[in-house]
């Protein structure tokens, strides 16, 4: 890819800053890449709700759907926690995913050498031969109880009811499917489906899907978890695990489990990919409680950027250096507030994100 048309938006909380960061990276590799990189900045979340009364507007919408990528920083805060569910910043996240037709989510969790000590996990566990844990958590993004209808708060106060609906179509399990058997095949090969199918029809649906798959990828091993057995066994023994592929809801809660096993859920990109559009955002939210105090952790999104980079600009060259290059400033020492153990000295979101930089330069010159 010789041009790179690039739309931010940076959103609420510690996003606008951490962004920040990612983007120097970015523009420093598609320099040294020979990518003419464009970028346009426009509102989302709580910024545009203050700003256009909205979580995001339709022309917003659009420019998401015409893009090459989307770099999303974070959404949400308590100033707009009392707002009716379908107004809040949360809102307009679903909304560009379901508009954008992004329906995997790639969620990388890994144990970097240098953070052995700050997982929450015994060595012995963490780690194989040396090696910490590193998998996938591919996830259903536009389906399942997130986005199924019926879905209502009904009746009397004191006697109501709730309801939401879990459903899934066969297309739309066989295309998450696929996504995870090539994201297995690109890398150890082995496929954990995660379901409920002892107890969920939809679920029972999923695994016959996802079992009829596996001839035609004879190359990767597919197995099959319950979900609540899946939550036990990636703390017992997750360096077992490749790639695991599961419905939204699911998804959503055992890629937050893999983020606390990391050490820090500061650590975590993510990429929502579809048939022509992707979008980019880190894990770790919005954080109001620190951010415009230079605290933040960057590295979610800068490794956020070695995400596009390999996706989107496919340039894996420039997505290995970037990665290298946040390895190596673990490695020399340098810890954010939520990396830093007792007695270490933590650095600020710029400065972290300077020492990053000069680091992927070095590897880029």
């Amino acid at each position: 890819m010789s041009k790179l048309d690039v739309l931010v938006l940076a959103g609420d909380g510690i996003g606008p800053e951490v962004t920040v960061e990612g983007l120097k990276v970015l523009q420093a590799a598609c320099k040294a890449g020979g990518i003419a990189l464009a970028l346009e900045h426009g509102d989302f979340g709580g910024a545009s709700i203050d700003k256009h009364g909205e979580p995001i507007t339709g022309a917003m919408l659009d420019r998401a759907r015409q893009a090459d990528g989307v770099l999303l920083g974070a959404c949400g805060g308590p100033k707009w926690d009392k707002l009716a569910t379908d107004k809040r910043p949360e809102k307009g996240l679903l909304g560009l995913r379901a508009h954008m037709e992004v329906f995997a989510n790639l969620r990388p969790a890994r144990l970097f050498a240098a953070l052995a000590g700050a997982s929450p996990l015994k060595p012995e566990r963490s780690s194989s031969g040396g090696v910490g844990f590193d998998f996938v958590v591919v996830r259903e993004l536009v389906g399942g109880l997130y986005f199924g209808s019926p879905r209502f708060i009904e009746g009397s106060p004191g006697n109501r009811r709730g309801a939401n609906t879990m459903t899934y179509t066969e297309n739309e399990i066989r295309r998450i499917g696929r996504v995870a058997f090539e994201t297995a095949r690109k890398r150890r090969k082995k496929l954990t489906s995660v379901d409920k199918a002892n107890v969920l029809e939809v679920m029972a649906l999923w695994r016959e899907v996802m079992t009829s798959l596996a001839p035609e990828y004879p190359d990767v091993a597919l197995d099959h978890l319950y979900v609540d057995n899946c939550a036990m066994q990636l703390i017992l023994r997750p360096t077992d695990f490749d790639v695991l592929v599961t419905e939204n809801m699911f998804g959503d809660i055992l890629s937050d489990l893999a983020a606390a096993a990391t050490g820090s859920i500061g650590l975590l990109p993510s990429a929502a990919v579809g048939e022509r559009n992707a979008l980019y955002e880190p894990v770790h939210g919005s954080a109001p409680d620190i951010a415009g105090q230079g605290k933040a952790n960057p590295l979610a999104s800068i490794l956020t950027i070695a995400m596009l980079l390999e996706h989107t600009a496919r340039r894996s060259d420039l997505a290995g250096a970037v990665n290298a290059a946040v390895e190596a400033v673990l490695a020399a020492g340098l810890r954010t507030a939520d990396l830093a153990r007792p007695g270490e000295t933590a650095v600020g979101t710029v400065a972290m994100g300077d020492a990053v930089l000069r680091e992927v330069q070095k590897r880029l010159a």
